[in-house]
């Protein structure tokens, strides 16, 4: 793939899921799609094979040979192509979303609004009741909330204490420097591809 111009970049693992649709995880891993396992089962026999029969084959011709008498390299590339597709929907789909939120969060507070206010015209007219044909409004005193004026002027014995929370960052930090944290080990490293799009 051309990495000139690229103005874009993003990285996946191979721990990532499979959306709907795809196959199922087996052991952790997305199962590989019918064309793509076939291609790399032919990608592997004709690597083996040469590897076999021309051992001072260097990586560069070697690369080159199985690019051209395999379809590995269109099928991955068909792959990221698939997937540049699903990030464009999801990028659509957010930003859909968003909007559906800031909408939602209008409706809320002028529903909000509305009840304050015949809250406060039947506070002021002294309406304790009203009775209509599809609904029924009753006006009470709420208790009174309560406001802070100045946090840590207020005792002790009125903060709750909170339990310690895992530093994670600091911990695998202190890992990968290579100290010994008792109850906690790195796990394996992933493979993992940097995707460049022109």
């Amino acid at each position: 793939m051309n990495e000139k111009g690229s103005n874009k970049m993003t990285e996946i693992h191979d721990t990532a899921q499979p959306g709907a649709g795809e196959n199922p995880a087996i052991n952790g891993k997305p199962s590989l799609p019918p064309r793509l396992a076939s291609e790399l089962h032919a990608h592997g026999y004709l690597r083996e094979r040469l590897k076999a029969e021309f051992p001072d084959l260097d990586d560069e011709t070697l690369a080159d040979t199985l690019e051209g008498e395999t379809g590995l390299n269109e099928a991955l590339a068909a792959l990221i192509r698939s997937r540049e597709e699903d990030l464009g929907l999801i990028t659509g789909l957010k930003a859909r979303l968003e909007a559906l939120k800031g909408r939602l969060e209008r409706f809320q507070d002028r529903a909000e609004t509305k009840r304050r206010l015949v809250a406060d015209v039947m506070s002021r007219a002294e309406i304790k009741r009203l009775v209509e044909a599809d609904f029924t409004v009753s006006l009470r005193m709420t208790p009174p909330s309560l406001l802070i004026e100045d946090e840590e002027a207020i005792p002790a014995d009125y903060w709750k204490p909170q339990p310690p929370k895992l530093d994670r960052i600091a911990l695998g930090d202190a890992l990968r420097a290579g100290q010994k944290v008792e109850g906690a080990v790195l796990g394996a490293s992933r493979p993992s591809i940097t995707i460049r799009i022109a």
